[in-house]
């Protein structure tokens, strides 16, 4: 099962989604890309996945460029319809699905507001990375 996760800058939240998916089930192959791909993943991002136990040692942030020519079972934007316009994947994909977050890099305040954003967005991201799991791609539900 190949998954990509795509948002615009591949910083933050597909990394973490990229990160949290891989932690829940090692087998699946799980890549996240961007339109326009930051410089490095945000410390922020990698700090609290480090939190509750998820690592992430071969973040990078990546073109979505890199992919077109691969086959995805999935592709998920996870950008903020609202703010944001998602990427679209011109590649081979089975099925495409959109869940929406904020981005915690744009948050605002001192440090701890700050830290308190990612963490919310990160929790989000698990909990809907693990209904998403449990409904189409634990092995007894395919």
């Amino acid at each position: 099962m190949r998954i990509l996760i795509l948002c615009t800058g591949n910083s933050c939240r597909s990394q973490m989604a990229e990160a949290i998916l891989r932690s829940i089930d090692g087998a699946l192959e799980v890549v996240s890309a961007g339109t326009s791909p930051a410089a490095h993943v945000h410390p922020k991002a990698l700090q609290v996945l480090q939190e509750i136990g998820v690592q992430h040692p071969r973040a990078r942030p990546k073109k979505v460029d890199e992919f077109l020519s691969q086959r995805f079972d999935y592709v998920i934007t996870v950008c903020d319809h609202a703010k944001e316009t998602c990427p679209v994947f011109t590649g081979n994909v089975g099925k495409r699905l959109h869940m929406g977050f904020d981005d915690p890099a744009v948050a605002a305040g001192t440090e701890q507001q700050i830290l308190g954003e990612f963490r919310r967005v990160r929790d989000e991201i698990r909990r809907e990375f693990t209904a998403f799991y449990e409904a189409h791609l634990r092995p007894d539900t395919i």
